[in-house]
């Protein structure tokens, strides 16, 4: 039977059950950015060293939050299946096996950011000024101690997606966003704690997250429970199929932010004006692409679950309606960034110069981002929950280094098309990702990969 003619009978998602997963994952994902961009309002009360400090931290910070995030991936990857095959043991057994390994894995990194965190900073960015150094380093310190609470809140929230209640961490994630917001105002404007303050109040706000999960994951009532933490049982044939996707992705994503340090350093050489239209854009944009990124986080669950079933014309027809979704979600937000392109830049109070810049990259972007971006980044998350994680890593990262950084310094500087040539140079390795990914859809061979 042809995947756009399955009856509700055969359907493993209802538009109520689709709509209970993407909603809250949406919501969830513009709250995050919006407290984000509050947090860092807050902190620049604290003057430029500090802002320096923790942006600098920031920047490790997200390599070690993508690594769990993989991480989570995976396991929400493997749970899925299972949970399409009705096991639910194997389910279960599966989630406490991911909240082992992702606490032991940031057991490990906190470890190591603590006892060499100075040593880090050096290598990562050379010689940084005494009073940038010292905001970094408390920062830093904090920041590493919060580590198993954010991997432990990660794994648990994948978890829950994986039962399709994404609800459960969008609250989860607005209690610690308040929290985070809450504790700065007092922390930092109320005790003049600075540095110190906003790290003090994030990792409060994380180990409150992990908590609060840790107690709902145990509730009998969920589709999966893990209790008996404290009863350690090593299962080392599901921790190999969470790595299988895990491992993969978490390269994947960390070759990804190195390449975006390598641009970066690029794109310092081209001037201020540059550097400022650059920022802005990248602040602008990182809001187009919030309902696509929520979507592709609920096509893990969804084509996870067809998957385990082994019920690929579901995941066919699930993989369209919801690319479909995402084209939409995507045309209408681009739409609105592009016709309100002048009024956006001109808020940041930018040199003419910057302005014209800024405009017309922005523009351009929203043009390409429309037609390409869906399939170069959340149609690749169809491959993962199949466990094709791998081929997604090699054409990834292959991609990225010849196209998006080869590119930016051919046409960047061979061309002279200065930051232009960064931005067409992205296109490119999108262009490329979306066929490569087409074409591994099309011909089936993800249809043969086993994680379980």
């Amino acid at each position: 039977m042809p995947s756009e003619t399955l009856v509700p009978q055969q359907k493993l998602f209802s538009r109520q059950m689709l709509r209970k997963l993407i909603v809250p994952l949406i919501i969830e994902q513009f709250l995050a950015m919006a407290v984000g961009m509050a947090d860092t309002v807050m902190v620049t009360s604290s003057g430029e060293a500090a802002v320096s400090g923790i942006s600098l931290v920031d920047s490790i910070n997200i390599l070690l939050i993508q690594i769990f995030s993989a991480l989570a991936t995976g396991g929400a990857v493997v749970v899925s299946q299972y949970l399409g095959r009705q096991e639910h043991k194997n389910a279960r057994t599966a989630a406490k096996q991911l909240i082992y390994t992702s606490t032991l894995l940031s057991l490990i990194l906190m470890t190591v950011a603590l006892v060499f965190q100075k040593g880090i900073l050096q290598l990562v960015f050379g010689s940084i000024e005494a009073d940038v150094m010292e905001n970094a380093l408390t920062y830093f310190w904090l920041s590493a101690i919060s580590y198993p609470f954010l991997a432990i809140y990660n794994s648990i929230a994948a978890l829950y997606r994986s039962m399709g209640n994404s609800k459960v961490s969008m609250l989860t994630s607005l209690l610690m966003n308040v929290v985070n917001i809450g504790g700065n105002a007092i922390l930092i404007f109320g005790c003049g704690w600075g540095v110190a303050g906003a790290a003090t109040a994030s990792l409060v706000s994380r180990a409150l997250a992990a908590g609060v999960m840790l107690v709902l994951i145990r509730n009998h009532d969920n589709m999966i429970y893990v209790d008996g933490l404290l009863h350690f049982e090593y299962k080392p044939q599901m921790v190999k199929s969470i790595m299988k996707v895990g491992i993969p992705n978490g390269l994947e994503n960390g070759m990804f932010q190195i390449g975006k340090l390598m641009v970066q350093g690029l794109i310092a050489l081209f001037g201020t004006s540059a550097i400022a239209a650059n920022a802005i854009v990248n602040s602008v944009t990182s809001v187009i692409n919030v309902p696509g990124l929520a979507i592709g986080l609920a096509m893990i669950t969804v084509i996870g679950q067809c998957v385990g079933a082994d019920a690929y014309d579901q995941a066919v027809y699930y993989t369209r309606r919801l690319m479909g979704l995402i084209y939409a979600a995507m045309a209408a937000m681009n739409l609105i960034i592009f016709a309100l392109a002048y009024p956006l830049v001109g808020m940041f109070n930018l040199s003419p110069e910057a302005t014209t810049l800024a405009i017309q990259i922005l523009q351009i972007f929203c043009v390409v981002n429309a037609l390409l971006w869906p399939i170069a980044f959340p149609f690749a998350n169809v491959l993962r929950a199949a466990g094709d994680a791998k081929f997604t890593m090699i054409a990834s990262v292959i991609s990225m280094w010849i196209f998006r950084i080869g590119f930016s310094y051919i046409l960047a500087q061979g061309f002279n098309m200065g930051l232009q040539g960064v931005w067409y140079a992205m296109y490119i390795d999108w262009a490329v990702r979306a066929v490569i990914f087409w074409f591994r859809y099309r011909n089936g061979r993800w249809k043969t990969k086993r994680v379980i």
